[in-house]
């Protein structure tokens, strides 16, 4: 019996390493790797620039937390916003996280305007924003919920796709639309360039925040 927690039907194989996009098993078998740590290795196994900058890191300092001045943290920060649409980013451990603290800015936002009432979220049928609590009642699948008891509250999902379900579902108490630009678990959909661009019309026109979960498709 393993002694890791049973939270995933794992597969009996494994690897021993990886090239490039290339896997290679215990018994020396070689696979093409299609499922890329689930989409986080997209510049593949073994990159000799990343192992350098690994290996330099881990001779210098592990972790001093948030609590001091971090330049790498503050270099990478920077190229990030050169880079992309932010003005401003955030590191966490792990996408979950980065929804959740998403979920909780939006909130925050209209209860620092001094509306409190605007807490709830429209979501999507066939999503997946991670696992703690928050993020399963956010993720458009009620298995997730099974055994947790009342999920968090807050959350309204409709079908993707439709501008007029979204549009229909927008009230008082509003106060951002959650997407994954490329739903996952949904099945590999792809949101149209008009669907996204109708999303966010809809959110100028009613005030909303437009949050996307980007975890199959990088910076948006």
């Amino acid at each position: 019996m393993s002694a890791l927690y049973g939270t995933y039907a794992r597969s009996n194989l494994a690897f021993e390493r990886g090239e490039g996009v290339r896997l290679f098993a215990q018994d020396g078998t070689e696979y093409l790797d299609f499922h890329a740590g689930v989409a986080v290795n997209a510049l593949g196994h073994g990159d000799p620039h990343m192992v350098a900058a690994l290996k330099a890191a881990a001779e210098k300092v592990w972790h001093t937390a948030n609590t001091f001045t971090i330049p790498e943290q503050e270099r990478l920060g920077q190229r990030l916003v050169e880079n992309t649409f932010a003005d401003a980013c955030f590191f966490t451990n792990s996408g979950t996280e980065a929804v959740e603290c998403a979920v909780k800015t939006a909130r925050h936002y209209f209860w620092a305007k001094g509306q409190p009432e605007r807490y709830e979220v429209i979501a999507f049928t066939g999503s997946f924003h991670g696992r703690t609590m928050g993020m399963i009642a956010a993720s458009g699948n009620e298995h997730y919920l099974e055994g947790f008891g009342k999920p968090l509250e807050g959350f309204k999902h409709v079908a993707p796709g439709n501008l007029e379900l979204v549009k229909a579902a927008i009230g008082p108490n509003t106060c951002a639309i959650l997407i994954e630009p490329v739903q996952g678990e949904g099945g590999v959909t792809a949101m149209s360039p008009e669907y996204m661009r109708g999303l966010r019309q809809l959110c100028d026109d009613n005030d909303l925040l437009l949050v996307l979960d980007e975890v199959q498709c990088g910076y948006g």
